[in-house]
């Protein structure tokens, strides 16, 4: 979103509070809709197979709604923990925190109103669901912190950024079959997968302030893994997918049809990372809600 829109966001707010409103606009990344993205077409996946279809207005309200929310709570909470470390990296420098034009508790202030209105959502649906959302706030906190002690934090992020799905089957069933946890898991190695490309974008940054990722982790072969981890995030899904759209009674001619434009993304994807540049890392990472969105429509299609 370009800076005109987000203006149009806040000029019908009074003119003191509008500067501050667009550092809160800056602080949940108001402008990068990607991040939000990668969480929601899983969850969406998951609503669409838990239903066999359409899942509802109101479920379907409540967890884009709730994505969006948690997504910018995240953000507040990662800003916070990582702010002695992003101003020394070029690319994180001017975040609010970080550069002081937003203070560590209103920083936290904003993220918690966020969400408990993102809470307010899970109360309107059942007990299963509002239960796993404790599970999910936990470990969207914890996950800033890995970075200093797990050599691939981006299993714990995968974590976080899946609970979507156990809580959607949760909202529609009132249970987490084997199902959600499987596709929780197949949704983990594409997690792995895109946010390795992120961290090869600040490799250098990470490895002068000690702070740990799969890039590191992974070493030479970070390209080979991060296309091994997209490989198994795709098998998984057809296998998942395609068993719950026959016991549905769907049409498998979709998942093919989608599986084959994500399969033709990730090669695109592993030609922009093959020489490990910063720039082409950064675009292969922004472009992975397409991805998403490829196998959700394929889900889609194959209910109708």
């Amino acid at each position: 979103m370009s800076w005109p829109q987000r203006l149009s966001l806040v000029r019908h707010l009074p003119a003191a509070w509008q500067p501050r409103a667009r550092l809160y606009l800056d602080l949940i990344r108001w402008d990068r809709p990607a991040g939000w993205l990668l969480l929601l077409w899983p969850t969406l996946m998951a609503l669409w197979l838990a239903a066999g279809g359409w899942p509802g207005l109101h479920l379907l309200g409540v967890f884009v709604l709730g994505t969006v929310l948690m997504r910018s709570a995240g953000c507040c909470i990662n800003d916070v923990a990582d702010r002695e470390f992003d101003r020394h990296v070029k690319r994180t420098a001017q975040r609010p925190v970080t550069s002081g034009r937003v203070s560590v508790a209103e920083a936290l202030i904003v993220g918690a109103v966020l969400a408990l209105i993102a809470f307010a959502l899970v109360l309107t649906t059942n007990a299963p669901t509002v239960q796993l959302s404790f599970v999910a706030v936990a470990v969207t906190v914890l996950y800033p912190f890995c970075k200093r002690w797990v050599s691939m934090p981006q299993g714990v992020l995968g974590i976080a950024f899946s609970m979507g799905i156990p809580m959607a089957f949760a909202a529609v069933q009132g249970q987490v079959p084997g199902l959600a946890w499987a596709l929780m898991a197949v949704n983990l190695f594409w997690v792995l997968a895109y946010d390795t490309e992120y961290a090869m974008v600040d490799r250098d940054d990470d490895l002068r302030l000690g702070i740990r990722s799969s890039a590191m982790t992974l070493g030479r072969y970070d390209v080979s893994g991060i296309l091994a981890f997209y490989t198994l995030h795709l098998l998984g899904w057809v296998i998942v997918a395609w068993q719950s759209v026959r016991l549905m009674g769907g049409h498998t001619l979709a998942l093919q049809a989608a599986l084959l434009a994500a399969a033709a993304q990730v090669l695109w994807h592993g030609w922009l990372i093959r020489t490990r540049e910063r720039g082409p890392c950064f675009t292969a990472f922004r472009a992975n809600h397409w991805l998403g969105a490829t196998l959700f429509a394929g889900v889609v299609l194959a209910l109708l």
